[in-house]
């Protein structure tokens, strides 16, 4: 899922590196908290309550953000972020290209992944307005 922001690459891409910023867009991972082994952060799920566990793995060069998810002792690299800067699309400078990416499981059935591509395409939405929100407010 891609979505067109109003933001210069630079401010998105710490938009999405942010943990604490990623409490209030992931559906998945709501109010994340800090846990007791940095840098793991922890959140709830909109959908059932459950807790789930992340770390954040960012590469500044590339604008990657990758997202490790999973049990405390194996976060695994199931979800990333890309940020596109404006000069490579031809976009206005203070825009840029925000594309999230998952990785399915084996395990993951059809109706759960119909469900974590459908909370993409509405977190993409919640990034952007509220990315554009924090930059509007520097």
């Amino acid at each position: 899922m891609t979505g067109l922001f109003d933001v210069p690459a630079e401010a998105a891409f710490a938009f999405m590196a942010d943990p604490i910023a990623l409490g209030q867009w992931s559906l998945g991972c709501m109010n994340t908290q800090p846990t007791k082994t940095a840098p793991i952060h922890s959140g709830h799920s909109l959908f059932d309550g459950a807790q789930g566990f992340f770390e954040i793995d960012t590469d500044p060069d590339r604008l990657i953000v990758d997202y490790r998810l999973g049990a405390t002792e194996r976060l695994v690299p199931r979800v990333s972020a890309r940020v596109v800067p404006a000069d490579i699309c031809g976009l206005g400078k203070e825009q840029c290209y925000v594309t999230l990416m998952a990785w399915r499981t084996t395990d993951m059935d059809d109706v759960r992944w119909h469900r974590l591509c459908v909370t993409h395409e509405a977190e993409i939405y919640l990034i952007k307005s509220q990315c554009e929100a924090a930059y509007g407010q520097v």
